[in-house]
């Protein structure tokens, strides 16, 4: 890419979200950084991959955890924060990418050249989505989808001063079952591009 344009990607389970982060990236010729490039990234700071599935995006446990000053005992937030300083030197070094999660929005919340994107979707849209990939009945994938709903809430909105899936936090929401996940990276590559072009003229 011409302009370093970065993609931040936040978004419902089940709603396709990673799939739009995925083809996106994908259609840019640009990397997708997600949870298996960066917990690449956290065995070079002395994590164990369990560890990163255990603790990526999981809200701090406040009663089992200590501060002092800035210092503060919690792995949840130890990771958070060398997954935030990764995200930010990465956007520094001039690369476009894209980034699922994370909250990547509020990170690089005071760059210009960032496009905070919100993917949600209709229940039954993402209910069958998740019965599909994980193979569970629409009850269990109602059940997944509100545990998994709930835990983003809760890790965004402990690190970020505006809500998880407040519009005020984004450029574009976007309804995946409105356009389904191809309509919606195709809206989402024309902002790209058009972004591209406003400093060329």
């Amino acid at each position: 890419m011409k302009k370093q344009i970065i993609v931040t990607i936040g978004r419902e389970f089940g709603s396709g979200g990673h799939e739009i982060a995925r083809l996106l990236a994908e259609r840019m010729g640009v990397k997708l950084y997600d949870k298996e490039l960066l917990y690449e990234l956290a065995t070079h700071h002395g994590y164990s991959e369990e560890v990163m599935r255990r603790y990526d995006e999981r809200p701090v446990n406040v009663l089992a955890s200590r501060r002092v000053r800035d210092f503060s005992n919690s792995i949840e937030e130890n990771l958070a924060h060398k997954m935030f300083a990764f995200i930010r030197k990465t956007a520094e070094s001039g690369e476009s990418f894209v980034v699922v999660g994370r909250c990547a929005d509020y990170v690089l919340r005071e760059r210009g050249n960032v496009l905070r994107v919100f993917v949600r979707g209709e229940r039954k849209d993402k209910e069958k989505r998740i019965c599909e990939i994980y193979n569970v009945s629409p009850r269990k994938a109602l059940e997944m989808m509100k545990r998994s709903d709930k835990m983003r809430k809760l890790y965004h909105d402990y690190y970020s001063d505006i809500k998880w899936g407040d519009t005020r936090g984004y450029d574009i929401s976007i309804n995946s079952s409105l356009l389904g996940v191809e309509k919606s990276v195709d809206a989402l590559l024309a902002v790209v591009n058009l972004m591209q072009k406003q400093d060329e003229e």
